[in-house]
């Protein structure tokens, strides 16, 4: 992602058709046609998935992996047409190293759990950094206390950029796992995950990467990375909640314990011993949120109807069109000028609180976020209470950039 200020859009997406197709953007809001800027939160959705999820329980409903009748085959099918839609989509070398979760922070957990269990001695380290979200942060913290493990956290510049020359000095054999956000989700800084997967393998240590931020943003490719994890959510690219994803490398996911007990996830069952079923289905005890996965590979769909590189190329326009307009508000401070960011755009203005900013824009019909985006050690480190961020997603527009700007004038005018 560039921060190369620009002003037009020359691409040949059509805007006005993707805006068509998500029924929520024709709601007013205090009488004000509805601008929603708080995508990093979640997406809208449009009317193929809602379609789907429909469908599914007018003509599909039945529980998957165990009935012989039809509903159940066919709901079986779906639910695993999406596994193998999302195995192409990141470009994963097996489907069954897809593993279906309830979301990111459900992935994460599992994996500081499993791995945790199989892999972490007493005195090993995790890295992760000091933009992660509370759902990177915790997890890890919770395994390393009940392993003897010690986490490390790689730091961050004024600019809201890891500083690299730390990360080599933090990275040792004692490092066992980097757990690392791909895209921040308060800053929108996109990290050098390549080269630290690289650096990470130099030393024998896995790495985790957080894409919910980045996964309806930019293209992602696990075997170009060579990353051993990465975690997302459904309901961050189009699709509904509930429902997320943690990709593993074969190997690895196989040496790994179950996290949960029940059905699905077992071979045969006995009072003296149970055998575990193989990949996926190890890591999926239970009835699945099964409507929400058939619903991802709708959403799947969608994305894939647009472009991941056109949905690139247009939302980075967006954000920097946001950001020049920005700048010319008085008072304005921008929280994470990286040189690469993608899709988030935060910021605080002086004499004003964010909370009190973003009341008053959803007044206008403007919906923004506030606070600190669970990510509270980020705003400690800038020393502020948090921030307003306006997070873009494919069917926003300038026009609406630019109510923002009027909108966030006038508040300004109101606050002070």
């Amino acid at each position: 992602m560039s921060s190369v200020v620009v002003s037009n859009y020359a691409g040949s997406l059509d805007i006005a058709a993707i805006r068509a197709a998500f029924p929520i953007l024709s709601t007013t809001v205090n009488g004000k046609p509805l601008v929603y800027l708080d995508n990093g939160a979640t997406t809208q959705k449009p009317q193929r998935v809602i379609d789907t999820i429909n469908e599914y329980y007018t003509r599909h409903n039945s529980n998957i992996h165990r009935g012989v009748h039809f509903l159940s085959q066919y709901a079986t099918d779906a639910y695993e047409v999406t596994r193998k839609k999302i195995q192409r989509f990141i470009n994963a070398k097996h489907d069954h190293e897809i593993i279906f979760t309830k979301g990111t922070t459900d992935g994460i957990n599992l994996l500081a759990y499993s791995f945790g269990k199989s892999s972490i001695q007493p005195g090993d380290e995790i890295l992760i950094s000091a933009m992660e979200h509370h759902s990177n942060i915790v997890p890890w913290q919770i395994m390393c206390e009940d392993r003897g493990a010690v986490l490390r956290v790689i730091p961050m510049n004024e600019k809201g950029e890891l500083i690299m020359e730390e990360f080599y000095k933090l990275l040792n054999s004692k490092t066992k796992m980097v757990a690392i956000t791909y895209i921040s989700n308060s800053l929108g800084t996109v990290n050098p995950v390549k080269e630290i997967i690289d650096a990470a393998h130099q030393k024998g240590a896995k790495v985790m990467l957080d894409a919910a931020q980045a996964i309806h943003h930019i293209a992602v490719d696990v075997q170009k990375l060579e990353v051993d994890f990465l975690v997302f959510s459904s309901h961050k690219m189009y699709g509904p909640t509930g429902v997320g994803i943690l990709y593993g490398k074969e190997e690895l996911l196989n040496a790994m314990p179950p996290y949960q007990g029940g059905g699905d996830m077992i071979k045969t069952v006995t009072f003296e011993k149970t055998t575990y079923n193989e990949l996926p289905f190890k890591f999926e005890a239970g009835t699945p949120n099964i409507e929400a996965g058939i619903c991802l590979g709708a959403a799947v769909d969608f994305i894939e109807s647009i472009g991941i590189d056109h949905i690139a190329a247009y939302e980075e326009y967006l954000l920097n069109y946001a950001t020049e307009q920005i700048k010319q508000i008085q008072g304005v401070r921008i929280i994470g000028e990286a040189a690469h960011k993608s899709g988030v755009l935060s910021f605080v203005i002086d004499g004003t609180h964010p909370y009190d900013v973003g009341v008053l824009l959803d007044k206008m019909g403007i919906a923004v976020r506030t606070g600190h985006h669970c990510t509270e050690p980020v705003m400690n480190f800038f020393k502020v209470p948090g921030t307003i961020r306006a997070s873009f997603a494919i069917y926003n527009t300038k026009e609406e950039v630019d109510a923002l700007i009027a909108g966030l004038k006038k508040a300004v005018m109101m606050l002070l």
